[in-house]
């Protein structure tokens, strides 16, 4: 396996043909399937969902974001539990959600069989005001460990903020509708791997999770069901690559 791998296929059928305690962590921004109230509303596109129409830039649309709530919450018990099982005892995951999703996603996290440690706030610094109401202005990163964490402080121990604070990618740094920010993903896997341990994202899209690992010195295996984005994060990672060795 090289050290950069983004691998295409459904996570589940990937996960299943992987090897017991073979990575060290799991951090990954799965899809939400979250807002609407009719199943009309499930029908709609990423594109419709989560791009303004105004949008200058088209990204491609993705799989798996119009489950319905108990839907959702068994698929992700399903996707967790496996990825404990490739998760070495103590290995941390860390699963982004948005407010909608966030009690179904910390449930999903123990039925899965993690130990749920917290939720860090993401504030994505810019967002929509709206008018006598609050701006949605951040999401949220689920976390916990594969049993007893078992650490303990070291020299070079990393301390995790308790709040991360980035600003959503724009303009050409922008591949995915729902992309987070290489700083905040570089931030995550500081914490959740010690040196040059190996992550692995389930839902890999357009592939930040690769190129934080590149740029911290981690290993990393994604898995991405969309044939697109499959292309998108092999090209983000070896510029990442690139960029380093120059």
């Amino acid at each position: 396996m090289s050290t950069y791998e983004v691998i295409h296929g459904d996570c589940l059928d990937v996960l299943r043909s992987m090897p017991d305690n073979s990575v060290d962590a799991v951090v990954t921004d799965p899809p939400y399937s979250s807002g609407g109230m009719v199943r009309g509303d499930r029908m709609q596109t990423t594109r419709e969902k989560y791009q303004s129409t105004d949008v200058q830039k088209e990204h491609p649309t993705f799989s798996g974001d119009n489950r319905d709530q108990r839907g959702f919450l068994y698929w992700c018990a399903l996707w967790l539990a496996e990825c404990r099982r490739v998760v070495k005892p103590g290995g941390m995951v860390c699963v982004f959600t948005d407010w909608r999703q966030l009690p179904t996603t910390t449930d999903a996290v123990q039925a899965g069989g993690w130990v749920w440690r917290g939720i860090v706030p993401w504030d994505k610094v810019n967002a929509r005001p709206q008018a006598y109401r609050f701006a949605a202005q951040a999401e949220y990163l689920v976390w916990g460990t594969n049993g007893p964490d078992g650490s303990s402080p070291s020299p070079d121990a990393t301390y995790g903020r308790g709040v991360l604070r980035e600003a959503v990618p724009r303009g050409q740094e922008r591949k995915h509708s729902t992309q987070k920010p290489a700083g905040v993903m570089a931030d995550i896997v500081r914490v959740a791997t010690r040196n040059a341990g190996t992550i692995l994202d389930p839902f890999a899209g357009s592939g930040t999770t690769g190129v934080a690992c590149v740029q911290t010195g981690r290993k990393f295996i994604g898995i991405e069901m969309d044939a697109g984005y499959v292309e998108i994060a092999r090209a983000r990672i070896a510029q990442a690559v690139k960029e380093k060795a120059e």
